[in-house]
C-alpha cells in the first residue's frame, strides 16, 4: 500500500474583499492579481500584506485577468464585454476595447507569441494579437454553451484546449478555425481546464458541474482517474509543477490535496472565505493561490 503525502501547509496571505473571481501570479513580484466582482482589480503584495495598487476597470464583475511581465501589462475580461489592458508601473490605460457579445469568462497568454485568448458566454473563442494594436486574428467557434477556460500546450504552444459548460473540452491549433479534437468529458458542464506534463508525456485535467475532476491521457484520450469527494461544482483544478499533487477548489467552499500518483485525497482546507473560485501558483515555487467569495489567500506547500 503507498504511504499517504505528507505535506506541510503554511498560510501566507489572506485579504479579504468583494468576490474574487481570478487570480495570478507575477513571476518575479510578490504580487497577486485578483479580479473582484465589483469591478476592481487589485495587486496584492503578499509579502507586505498591503495592496500594492487597485484599479477601478469598470462597474460589471471582472472574472478574468492575466499579467504580462515583458511589457509591465496586465489585461483583464469583464461581463461588460470589454478587455482592457494596463502599465502596472504607470497605472495607465493601454488599450481597451470591446471583445465579445457577452461575459468574459477567461483570458490565457501565449507562452512565447504576443497573443491572448479570451473565451465568452457567447460561445466564441478569439486570437488577438498585441503587437497588431490587439487585432483579432482567428475566431474559434464550436461549443454550444459558454466557453469557461482555455489553456495552451505545454508541448506545443500552438496547441490550446478549450472547457465548456456544454459537457466538452475541444482541442485547437491557433492557425486553424478547425477543432482538431472533441472529448465528451463530462455529464455536466466543464468549468476548467489544464495541461500537465509527466515525463515528457502529456496530460490533462478538467473541473464539472457534476462534482468531479478527471484526469485524462493526451495521446490515447481515455480517462485515466475521477477525482470524487466535492460536494458542489469543481471550479478549478491543476497539477502543481514543482509539487506532487493536484490541486482543486469548488463552490463547496474547500480548497482539495491529491497525491498526483495515487490519487488519493490528502487534505482538504477551508479557511472561511466561502466559495473558492480560482487557484493560480507560481512557477519555481511552492506558493499557490485562491480566490474566493469573501477575499482570497495564499499558502505554501511543502511535501516530505
Amino acid at each position: 500500500m503507498a504511504m499517504p503525502l505528507k505535506l506541510q501547509i503554511e498560510k501566507v496571505f489572506i485579504q479579504t474583499s468583494e468576490r474574487v473571481k481570478s487570480v495570478d501570479f507575477h513571476p518575479t513580484e510578490p504580487w497577486i492579481l485578483a479580479t473582484l466582482y465589483s469591478g476592481t482589480v487589485c495587486i496584492w503584495n503578499y509579502h507586505s500584506q498591503t495592496i500594492e495598487k487597485s484599479f477601478k476597470v469598470t462597474e460589471s464583475p471582472v472574472r478574468t485577468a492575466k499579467f504580462i511581465p515583458n511589457k509591465n501589462w496586465f489585461v483583464c475580461g469583464s461581463d461588460d464585454k470589454f478587455i482592457r489592458v494596463y502599465d502596472y508601473i504607470t497605472s495607465e490605460k493601454v488599450k481597451d476595447f470591446e471583445a465579445h457579445e457577452d461575459f468574459i469568462r477567461c483570458l490565457a497568454v501565449h507562452p512565447t507569441s504576443p497573443f491572448v485568448l479570451s473565451s465568452s458566454d457567447d460561445k466564441l473563442i478569439k486570437l488577438w494579437d498585441w503587437e497588431k494594436d490587439w487585432v483579432c486574428t482567428r475566431i474559434f467557434e464550436g461549443h454550444s454553451h459558454y466557453v469557461m477556460q482555455t489553456a495552451f500546450n505545454p508541448k506545443n504552444f500552438n496547441t490550446f484546449a478549450s472547457a465548456s459548460l456544454d459537457g466538452t473540452v475541444k482541442v485547437w491549433n491557433i492557425d486553424s478555425s478547425d477543432e482538431k479534437f472533441t472529448w465528451e468529458a463530462h455529464s455536466k458542464g466543464i468549468n476548467c481546464v489544464n495541461y500537465f506534463m509527466v515525463d515528457d508525456k502529456l496530460y490533462l485535467i478538467t473541473g464539472s458541474d457534476d462534482y468531479t475532476a478527471k484526469v485524462w491521457d493526451d495521446e490515447s484520450k481515455s480517462c485515466l482517474k475521477m477525482l470524487e469527494g466535492h460536494t458542489q461544482n469543481v471550479t478549478a483544478a491543476c497539477i502543481h509543477p514543482e509539487l506532487p499533487i493536484i490541486i482543486t477548489t469548488s463552490e463547496d467552499e474547500t480548497v482539495r490535496i491529491w497525491d498526483a500518483s495515487t490519487y488519493r485525497l490528502e487534505v482538504t482546507l477551508n479557511y472561511g472565505l466561502e466559495r473558492v473560485w480560482g487557484i493560480a501558483y507560481k512557477k519555481g515555487s511552492n506558493e499557490v493561490a485562491f480566490g474566493c467569495d469573501k477575499g482570497s489567500f495564499s499558502v505554501k506547500i511543502d511535501s516530505f
